[in-house]
């Protein structure tokens, strides 16, 4: 009797202890957790009109290179000849035999509010015949806008960041690391004159969306319509005008007012979509993505051919014959059972990560049912393949 009440004691125990056994042999699947879309400042997501860099170029020379400049550039000698003019010396083009100097293309960005005497970065280009700028000196160099104004005068030594050695041709070995006919002079352009930039225009701002989206321009809009009522009005999708409240314009203080305006958080909307890169595999999906209810099957057929040596030999001490060789061909193929997986009650992008996963498909894989996806009308993005 006592060992009757025992064991109807213990039935429960055991069935707890039962039911944690089953629960640790068996996991639940992991879970796909769905963020909330990030809240973005307005200066990640549009600039100010009337605020950008504004182009650069000129040509010029380098000298001082050790035999590694241009030898047969009738634009070089020309050059050559133009600047020592300036010196008082005159000479024909044709009467320069040196390969010394190298003729070069110089490019610049100039920056947005740009003062006089401030210091930018140059990029030399050789476009002579030349094999390299390593130890080279640009001398000065205007550099023009799109209207042909001089901005930016540029001159120094370049760091071509790479060297060209040896001899090229019949018996010669040469050996070159990076690319020394582009370099690079930090700080080597002067600025010379202003770029007016008009960021107000009648007490209004303008922004320019850098990802043009009408609903993101609507959103930034009522945002900062939570911070100054009735202030800004979405234009278009790439476009959103604010009005200056009349405090900035009273204490004439566009700097503060740009600053607040642009840490205001806005969530951006962004178009569904796919982005795959079939050379390395990589695929990267938006949280827009939706797909609808969707049976998705994958499988394999493998197919095995070998070729095994049969060596038929005649009989000891037979005055005849000979050894025969023959390829014994053997075909196997062996298909992969589909697996199957149903994606119902409107499915997400976290459903169809998870069943990619228990399918257990290589990225080649999934960028193929990726694509059967799209051509069955399921996948609710754009596909995008690199």
């Amino acid at each position: 009797m006592n060992r009757t009440r025992t064991l109807l004691t213990l039935l429960p125990a055991l069935a707890l202890w039962a039911a944690a056994c089953s629960a640790m042999e068996a996991p639940p699947p992991p879970k796909v957790v769905q963020l909330a879309p990030p809240s973005v400042r307005i200066k990640d997501l549009a600039e100010l009109q009337g605020v950008r860099e504004n182009q650069l170029i000129g040509n010029g020379l380098v000298v001082g290179l050790d035999g590694t400049g241009d030898k047969n550039s009738n634009l070089t000698n020309q050059e050559l000849a133009n600047l020592t003019t300036r010196f008082g010396v005159k000479i024909s083009a044709s009467d320069i035999k040196s390969n010394n100097v190298a003729a070069v293309l110089v490019t610049a960005q100039l920056p947005p509010f740009a003062k006089k005497g401030a210091k930018i970065d140059v990029q030399i280009s050789s476009i002579g015949d030349a094999k390299s700028l390593q130890g080279g000196i640009l001398l000065q160099c205007p550099l023009v806008g799109a209207d042909g104004r001089v901005y930016t005068v540029a001159q120094g030594a370049i760091s071509v960041g790479g060297f060209s050695a040896g001899s090229s041709g019949a018996g010669g070995a040469s050996v070159q690391k990076n690319h020394p006919l582009v370099g690079r002079i930090p700080g080597g352009g002067l600025v010379e004159r202003e770029v007016p930039s008009d960021v107000a225009r009648e007490g209004m701002v303008r922004m320019r969306l850098r990802n043009p989206d009408f609903t993101t321009a609507q959103r930034i809009a009522d945002s900062v319509n939570k911070v100054w009522a009735g202030s800004a009005k979405a234009l278009d999708l790439s476009s959103v005008e604010v009005k200056i409240p009349d405090k900035f314009l009273a204490e004439n203080d566009l700097v503060q007012f740009v600053s607040q305006l642009e840490t205001i958080n806005v969530v951006p909307d962004n178009i569904a979509r796919v982005v795959i890169n079939e050379r390395t595999g990589t695929i990267v999906a938006g949280t827009h993505v939706q797909i609808a209810p969707v049976a998705i099957s994958h499988g394999n057929l493998y197919i095995t051919i070998k070729n095994a040596p049969v060596i038929s030999q005649p009989e000891a001490l037979s005055t005849g014959g000979g050894t025969v060789v023959t390829n014994d061909q053997t075909t196997r193929a062996t298909e992969e059972s589909a697996r199957v997986i149903v994606l119902q009650h409107g499915p997400t992008l976290g459903d169809l990560a998870q069943a990619l996963n228990a399918l257990k498909v290589t990225p080649r894989d999934i960028i193929a049912i990726f694509q059967a996806l799209k051509n069955a009308g399921a996948l609710h993005a754009e596909l995008v393949i690199m």
